[in-house]
């Protein structure tokens, strides 16, 4: 009896494993796809899947006239900006949207919609989801078996999002605010140093025991900028201290002392008592 247990026992182990193992891999139906580029100073990148034609008509029969479409096939077709952009005079913000449309043989209206968790189109359509909404005039070009999303006609400051599919193709503008962000930093730049890039480089030269008399200036500039929060006074006593000015390390350490009491800031409250103390018996 108990050699007959024992081979049903094995007998099933020998079943289950060959369940596990015989799990054959095959290509997707529609595979993913995903693209990334550089518009101007934005990331663009798209994340999708490419269905394709395998013999069936496409527009018009597969993907019906004037019925909201996914745009692709299984989860949401999704951009991403890592910028604020323009589309169809629309401000979209910065972040990823699924990409909807309606097609018709005269004009596609393509939807960027907030919420891209769906597979398919959401059960309950929400306007205030629709981030920007464009109506585009399709092209004819030569036949192409695979969905196919693209970022095409790239200046420094606008590209399309191209839908691509049998011979239809589909472009959008998108406006990128290169020439924004790029004029907000040649006046950062030509204004000079900010404060806390003063701040960092005195920190810097203090930790590294580089000129501390630089170091010293660099933490006034900042200071004169209006940066005098209390982490700031204490980094400018630990320089004066350095130098072995305790007189005026004490001095400074006691405002950020006052400023840290104000915040609450236990741990500096303790880091300038203990200081003050130390340098007081210097």
């Amino acid at each position: 009896m108990k050699n007959i247990f024992s081979i049903l026992f094995l007998g099933a182990c020998f079943c289950f494993t060959a369940d596990v193992q015989a799990q054959i891999k095959t290509p997707a139906a529609s595979p993913s796809a995903k693209l990334e580029a550089s518009v101007g100073l934005t990331t663009v990148n798209l994340d999708y899947s490419r269905p394709s034609k395998n013999g069936r008509k496409i527009f018009g029969e597969l993907v019906p006239y004037d019925v909201m479409w996914r745009t692709g096939a299984n989860k949401n077709s999704i951009i991403t900006f890592s910028d604020d952009v323009m589309i169809g005079g629309s401000e979209v913000k910065k972040g990823s949207y699924a990409v909807f449309s309606k097609p018709s043989k005269a004009s596609w209206e393509v939807y960027f919609y907030s919420d891209t968790e769906n597979w398919g189109t959401p059960e309950k359509w929400d306007e205030t989801k629709v981030a920007a909404k464009v109506t585009v005039a399709p092209l004819q070009v030569s036949n192409n078996e695979t969905f196919t999303l693209n970022l095409a006609n790239v200046t420094n400051e606008s590209c399309h999002l191209e839908i691509l599919w049998d011979n239809v193709l589909v472009p959008v503008k998108i406006e990128v605010p290169t020439d924004k962000k790029v004029s907000a930093n040649i006046t950062q730049v030509m204004a000079g140093p900010s404060a806390g890039d003063y701040y960092n480089a005195a920190r810097y030269y203090r930790e590294a025991k580089k000129d501390l008399k630089q170091a010293l200036a660099w933490m006034n500039k900042s200071i004169e900028m209006g940066n005098d929060k209390f982490w700031v006074l204490r980094q400018k006593s630990l320089i004066e201290a350095d130098m072995g000015d305790y007189k005026a390390a004490i001095a400074t350490a006691n405002l950020s002392l006052a400023k840290a009491k104000e915040a609450a800031n236990n741990d500096y409250i303790k880091m300038n008592m203990d200081s003050i103390g130390a340098w007081s018996k210097k």
